[in-house]
């Protein structure tokens, strides 16, 4: 399979319809409406927004970056959808993501998934991220897990770029 990931707007209706599939799919692993801590991200503090098609234009997956600090971003709505899962386009997007960050000179990349989301957190450590304290709007969160990864760095501790395939 492949794919294409293009820069748009977060209200991009193609980017809303993933987001919508993202938000109905983890209402269904939670049980409620009722599992985002914090802010729920929007067109005025989202730097960057990803959608991933494959070479029909089907839509795969997204993913954004909210920057936290001087050096950190927060990767938010990375999703890809069910029958996608398993082609290496999460992973395409993430790296792409890493990759944006890297030019944006941010060093650090952060996240939050929850433990009704094993898949995620499986994903997220194959990648390199390793489990940090809750930070921000998750503090004291019980749906929160959170990790981070330290760019430049491959899981290994090499030097590394995160390359966009």
């Amino acid at each position: 399979m492949t794919w294409t990931i293009e820069e748009r707007p977060w209200d991009d209706p193609a980017g809303s319809a993933l987001r919508l599939a993202q938000r109905a799919e983890l209402d269904e692993r939670y049980g409620s409406d009722d599992h985002e801590p914090g802010t729920a991200p929007s067109a005025a503090d989202i730097d960057l927004f990803l959608v991933a098609l494959d070479d029909r234009g089907v839509l795969m997956g997204c993913g954004a970056l909210r920057r936290l600090d001087r050096v950190a971003a927060e990767v938010k709505r990375m999703y890809v959808t069910p029958g996608a899962r398993g082609s290496g386009v999460a992973t395409a997007l993430l790296r792409a993501l890493e990759s944006a960050a890297v030019d944006r000179g941010w060093t650090t990349l952060r996240l939050e998934t929850g433990p009704a989301q094993p898949d995620a957190i499986r994903f997220y450590e194959r990648e390199g991220y390793r489990p940090i304290p809750l930070f921000g709007p998750y503090v004291g969160s019980d749906l929160s897990v959170c990790y981070e990864r330290e760019l430049g760095r491959d899981p290994s501790g090499e030097e590394s770029r995160p390359m966009v395939r």
